[in-house]
């Protein structure tokens, strides 16, 4: 008894190497990477190791940057006391600012990778920008009164800063009530991509216009300005800022955790 061997046809095969998507497999493994981070037992085990110790160093940091904000430092050769409104003011602009930047970040993340996690980031961080926002808006009139002799001046730091502030709750606004999440995550990213726009304005608007606010003191690469005894207690009050926008931070990122896992993951 023979064996008929039949010949192979080359339609049924093809030589051609099989093709992955780069921008597909950079996304699988990035939605990997962030369920982790979406497991409530995970998030609770890691979140609370980092809030005992935010708890533990927060407290006595902060009255250190008290002590030193009211106490140690100098008062100010023209402004006088009315200049230690700065230890509020200045770190609460800056976490504002910072604050706008991750979420314009993980929105186009999520945006463009589809990566739903990151949904979760910046859901947690607009509700802290926001508030810190007002706070430096607030302290900011407090100071401008006995400085300027006004509460408020149409001034390009001041306006740019009161638009940042629409900026964050248009986008607070656009993913609380705008059911469709495709459509959300659009709006969300595009008011984002202008507010990065705002933030550069905010930024050099004391360089480029003539305004009332003073020029920036505290720069990385030039010369700083404020003097050390100032920039010490500066630097405390933002370190305590900076905890703080963590503890609230991870807590909002843990109750955002259970909403999400109720709710399932395509809510996002």
């Amino acid at each position: 008894m023979g064996i008929h061997l039949l010949p192979l046809s080359p339609s049924k095969f093809s030589t051609r190497p099989y093709k992955i998507s780069y921008s597909k497999l950079v996304q699988n493994q990035l939605n990997e990477g962030m369920i982790k981070f979406i497991n409530p037992s995970y998030v609770f085990y890691l979140t609370g190791k980092i809030l005992h110790f935010i708890k533990i160093l927060i407290i006595p940091i902060f009255v250190i940057g008290i002590v030193f904000s009211l106490f140690i430092s100098p008062k100010d050769y023209i402004q006088g006391d009315a200049a230690r409104i700065m230890y509020v003011h200045v770190p609460s602009a800056w976490i504002s600012l910072l604050c706008f930047a991750l979420i314009s970040f993980f929105c186009i993340l999520h945006f463009v990778f589809k990566i739903k996690g990151s949904a979760l980031i910046y859901k947690s961080l607009a509700p802290i920008g926001l508030t810190f926002n007002f706070i430096a808006i607030f302290t900011g009139s407090l100071w401008g009164q006995p400085t300027w002799g006004t509460w408020w001046a149409w001034d390009t730091r001041l306006t740019s800063m009161l638009i940042l502030m629409f900026f964050y709750i248009f986008f607070i606004l656009s993913y609380k009530f705008i059911k469709n999440s495709d459509r959300s995550s659009k709006i969300c990213t595009s008011i984002s991509v202008l507010g990065l726009l705002n933030l550069i304005i905010i930024k050099y608007s004391v360089d480029w216009w003539s305004t009332l606010h003073q020029p920036s003191s505290i720069n990385i690469i030039g010369e700083t300005t404020v003097h050390f005894s100032m920039l010490i207690p500066l630097a405390i009050m933002l370190l305590v800022f900076l905890l703080y926008t963590a503890l609230i931070f991870l807590m909002k990122y843990r109750i955002e955790t259970i909403r999400v896992k109720k709710k399932g993951l395509k809510k996002l």
